[in-house]
């Protein structure tokens, strides 16, 4: 019976999480959650401690990103980068989807994948309206699907990796070897998929006298930060350092110098930074450590550990699909997280261990509910009064994403 109670507390949660009833933020229902799984004694407390713990990497890193893309935003680096693509398209907008989705690629590879969906989409919405675009949607849409689709260049470009992997994440070169190129498989098939699907609503003429705003000192500040953040992490991860405290650190120093120079007041990044996110993954982290105590993780690593003993490619197709599809009923995070754990339990060949990740990070492109990443997206899209269909982004996801993640996991032979 306890079992059963927490199953059900912890389905509603990650059901509140996902389809946020009375427009209620994400983080309030992760959150609750973990409380009544505490108050009602179906978790210890130093059980919930011990699960908050775990995630010490992932919200010091999601803490150095956030204040980073913040401060870029704020000097309006972002949209500085925008107008430029919008300049060199020079009318075409097929050139201005592909040089946005260059610029996705970048800032997902570098900045992560929340990143991407929290401030280039912003400045995709202005540059699409500065070129005076009739349907701005196929170049936002970009910002969606490069943020998963690009999650997996680095180690650093989805917070989700460092919750697979956790304190066992491989060094840079190593990591380089296993994805760059499903990551190359990746971005390309889902280039050419969403290209091909929007090829209709690219027949548009584009305003070619586009003004490009000067970029504030601040701005030049922000972009020799994230450049120095890249770098510092590169190494790191290299060195087979984890990636939370270097993050941290040099993200707080970047946006400290660009407050001092800019004499602005903090409180304009501080404030503008999505602070919930971060009770948002310690709540799902109690509560994943809560689905543990049932005996969930036991079972699947078991079910793991046959498949693999039976055949590891038939594993490896078998988890790399079956994960992907999952993250859509209950958001990738917590699938993540439950999927780290299994993988390393059962010590997992590395091969099946790559299948996970990229399902986990590439199969949220399937609908509105798959990551942090979309419903963060959806939120910016919203701000400009733009909205998009659950269903009509299935329809489309259906097909860019089963099709990208076919020919990636694919390239895992290769």
């Amino acid at each position: 019976m306890t079992h059963i109670t927490i199953w059900i507390i912890s389905f509603l949660a990650i059901a509140g999480v996902i389809i946020r009833p009375f427009k209620v933020t994400e983080a309030v229902w992760a959150v609750a959650g973990a409380v009544i799984l505490l108050v009602f004694g179906l978790i210890l407390p130093s059980d919930g401690l011990a699960g908050i713990l775990k995630g010490t990497d992932v919200y010091l890193f999601l803490t150095g990103m956030m204040l980073l893309a913040e401060t870029a935003r704020e000097e309006k680096l972002f949209d500085w980068l925008a107008a430029h693509a919008t300049k060199m398209a020079k009318g075409s907008s097929n050139r201005l989807f592909l040089l946005i989705y260059l610029v996705g690629i970048v800032v997902t590879a570098f900045l992560s994948n929340d990143a991407t969906a929290v401030v280039l989409t912003p400045a995709v919405a202005a540059a699409a309206k500065a070129a005076k675009a009739k349907n701005p949607l196929p170049y936002l849409l970009i910002c969606a699907f490069i943020a998963n689709a690009a999650s997996f260049i680095l180690p650093i470009s989805n917070p989700a990796n460092l919750v697979i992997y956790g304190s066992h994440m491989p060094p840079l070169l190593h990591w380089l070897q296993l994805y760059f190129l499903p990551s190359v498989v990746s971005i390309a098939a889902t280039f050419i998929m969403l290209r091909f699907t929007q090829r209709n609503e690219l027949k548009q003429d584009l305003e070619t006298n586009i003004p490009i705003p000067t970029l504030s000192t601040g701005g030049k500040t922000a972009m020799a930060g994230i450049a120095a953040t890249a770098l510092i992490l590169l190494v790191s991860s290299a060195l087979d350092l984890q990636l939370g405290l270097p993050t941290a650190i040099t993200g707080i120093i970047t946006s400290a110098i660009v407050i001092i120079r800019a004499k602005k007041n903090p409180l304009l990044v501080i404030k503008g930074v999505s602070w919930a996110v971060l009770p948002l993954v310690a709540g799902l982290f109690v509560i994943v450590e809560a689905l543990n105590k049932t005996g969930l993780i036991q079972s699947l690593t078991l079910f793991l550990q046959e498949q693999t003993a039976h055949s590891v490619a038939g594993a490896t197709w078998g988890s790399g699909l079956g994960i992907a599809f999952a993250c859509n009923l209950v958001n990738n995070l917590p699938a993540g997280l439950i999927a780290g754990n299994v993988i390393q339990a059962g010590h997992s060949p590395e091969m099946v261990k790559s299948a996970v990740l990229i399902g986990v990070d590439l199969g949220p492109n399937l609908s509105i509910t798959g990551s942090l990443a979309t419903i963060l997206w959806l939120v910016a899209l919203r701000r400009e009064g733009i909205t998009v269909s659950a269903w009509a982004f299935l329809k489309l996801g259906l097909l860019v994403m089963t099709v990208a993640l076919l020919c990636t996991l694919g390239a895992l032979w290769i």
